[in-house]
């Protein structure tokens, strides 16, 4: 029986761990924080559950475009949605919590072994869980990575913060100024101003997240100003000062910016010092990211890597495949190596940005050719509906022969849209397939296949 230990318990650990188990393998999952890690536990589902909550108070407040108006209160004031902040984060904390504990539940019903312990190489075979030494023919290294802390500008929990001590907050911002403004720090910014805070979100670069699609980004920033937020761009934050009752920000410029309280967001650090990664062989980069190659093998025989600590797209479906992937090669099984080119993606803001596939960027500086057709969501049924006004479908394929290669969705839920996108270029469908399946009438997916349907005709092209 093969013995695999692996160190972390997120979505890099805890799928591996339960990919082993069923092909029979003896596991044991080292994690010092609980099952699920900190994409559980801390990141991930916290954030999401606390952007799920500021969705629906949008929604309350966009209400009266669908003819809904709050009735007289008891004193004939006119009704209003307030946000209870400590009871949205006990929410938070506790959907966290049972999360963990269903994963908990899921892994030892498969017979894996569950060490609460920190956990470091000793050397390629053998692992240091706390005070227990654990001999292993595999070991899988999933960590993690931490928000990364600008030196003058260390975090105190109370007003200078990063996303996981937001939770600890008992009352809402009276004024966030987030600092960054790529994904963590868009979903952020949007979640607290449709909360009620007033928010600063202070963007180094021309734009908001500049790694991603350009009109969907400039989609967002209309719906962000036009909800009182304030954008603050080519503006590279220096330091922030904590005040008697509040913050203040420094701009490289030498403008200033005051808040109640400011939100961190400039990156991520991986989880891998002090680990005795090196000592055992296995390489690092420059940054501390652990190399690994398309199976997810690092340098030392025996020692695989996957999740934020490899630097390899930080999304949990990508670790949970990394480390899904690392298992299946090392016990031997058919595995194909992991295809960045078909991981779909979503940012959940308000609306949501979903992308899988070749990006506009590519196709406009000449390294794909592709046709494209953009369709406003306005003009879809079902958003008219539903009072859906901003965003769009954007899909690609090939010229000649229609094949699918990615497509952006900008909408409501179009983290639950781009799945058709996503099956449409995992499996290598055309236009023609794609346009022929039916959809719902009315339905926000049906602008899906009217995409694909424009993008059968021999006019469309390249934009």
């Amino acid at each position: 029986m093969t013995r695999i230990v692996i160190i972390g318990g997120g979505p890099g650990g805890y799928e591996a761990a339960l990919v082993a188990a069923q092909l029979g393998a003896q596991v044991t999952m080292v994690e010092q924080d609980g099952p699920g890690g900190a994409c559980v536990l801390t990141d991930c589902v916290p954030s999401k559950t606390l952007i799920a909550t500021s969705v629906r108070k949008q929604a309350l407040l966009d209400a009266s475009s669908l003819g809904i108006h709050y009735s007289g209160g008891p004193d004939g004031d006119v009704g209003t949605a307030e946000v209870d902040l400590p009871l949205v984060n006990q929410r938070v904390k506790e959907l966290a919590q049972a999360q963990s504990s269903d994963i908990a539940t899921r892994v030892a019903a498969e017979g894996v072994e569950i060490v609460k312990a920190p956990g470091r190489l000793v050397d390629p075979q053998v692992v240091r869980a706390g005070d227990r030494t654990i001999r292993a023919d595999v070991v899988l290294v999933a960590t993690g990575a931490t928000p990364r802390i600008l030196k003058g500008s260390e975090p105190d929990g109370e007003r200078i913060l990063t996303w996981r001590q937001l939770y600890d907050l008992k009352e809402l911002p009276e004024h966030l100024i987030v600092i960054g403004s790529g994904v963590t720090g868009a979903e952020f910014a949007g979640a607290y101003r449709s909360l009620g805070s007033e928010v600063t979100l202070v963007s180094s670069r021309d734009r908001m997240m500049p790694n991603e699609d350009a009109d969907a980004a400039e989609v967002l920033e209309e719906v962000y100003r036009r909800r009182g937020m304030n954008l603050l761009a080519r503006s590279r934050a220096k330091s922030v000062r904590r005040t008697t009752d509040g913050v203040v920000v420094t701009l490289e410029d030498g403008r200033t910016a005051e808040g109640s309280h400011a939100l961190m967001t400039v990156g991520m650090v991986p989880n891998t010092a002090g680990l005795g990664l090196e000592e055992a062989g296995v390489q690092l980069d420059a940054n501390g990211f652990v190399k690994v190659d398309k199976v997810s093998r690092t340098s030392a025989p025996g020692v695989y890597a996957a999740g934020d600590c490899t630097g390899v797209m930080m999304l949990a479906s990508v670790a949970a495949m990394q480390g899904r992937i690392a298992v299946w090669h090392a016990l031997g099984e058919a595995v194909q190596p992991l295809r960045l080119a078909t991981v779909a993606a979503n940012i959940f803001t308000d609306p949501e940005i979903a992308s899988v596939g070749v990006s506009q960027r590519q196709i406009e500086s000449g390294e794909i050719e592709a046709n494209v057709v953009k369709l406003p969501l306005a003009t879809n049924a079902r958003a008219k509906m539903q009072g859906f006004h901003d965003g769009f479908v954007k899909l690609f394929c090939r010229p000649h022969t229609g094949i699918v290669l990615g497509g952006v969705i900008v909408a409501p839920r179009a983290s639950e849209l781009i799945l058709a996108v996503s099956v449409a270029v995992q499996q290598r469908l055309t236009v023609d397939q794609l346009a022929h399946t039916f959809a719902v009438y009315p339905s926000l997916s049906g602008s899906i296949t009217e995409a694909a349907r424009r993008l059968m005709q021999p006019t469309a092209a390249a934009i």
